[in-house]
């Protein structure tokens, strides 16, 4: 179990980071009014995958017994999350082509507002 959490705290650098390159990249191209095209949608994918990685990490925590005070609300959070990151991600898949920046800049927004939420909601530092 200590591995697992070893592992689970330290992919939650990882997603941040990829959040806050995403949120870059995003707003670059939003503000630049430049098409959602190689490497975007990559990037998104990957910040996609790192959340489900987490996620999947910290469910296996909760069945394996290791629940921290407020757990039921940093899932409930972080499930959240990742919810929205997915429609985001699936929305801007089925958009006609070349699609714009600004939906996937505005769900990175509010995936990265929700994981500071979930991250403070047990009591843990961001960084």
């Amino acid at each position: 179990m200590d591995m697992l959490f070893a592992a689970h705290s330290g992919t939650r650098y990882l997603v941040l980071f990829l959040g806050l390159i995403a949120l870059a990249w995003f707003a670059r191209g939003a503000l630049g009014r430049r098409p959602f095209v190689r490497p975007s949608p990559a990037i998104l994918t990957g910040f996609v995958g790192f959340l489900d990685l987490q996620i999947l990490l910290g469910i296996a925590l909760v069945i394996g017994g290791r629940r921290p005070a407020a757990v039921w609300g940093h899932l409930t959070v972080m499930l959240a999350a990742a919810a929205v990151i997915h429609v985001v991600a699936a929305r801007q898949k089925r958009r006609p082509q070349p699609a714009s920046h600004g939906l996937p800049l505005v769900g990175v927004a509010l995936t990265m507002a929700l994981i500071v939420v979930g991250i403070l909601a047990i009591g843990r530092p961001i960084l």
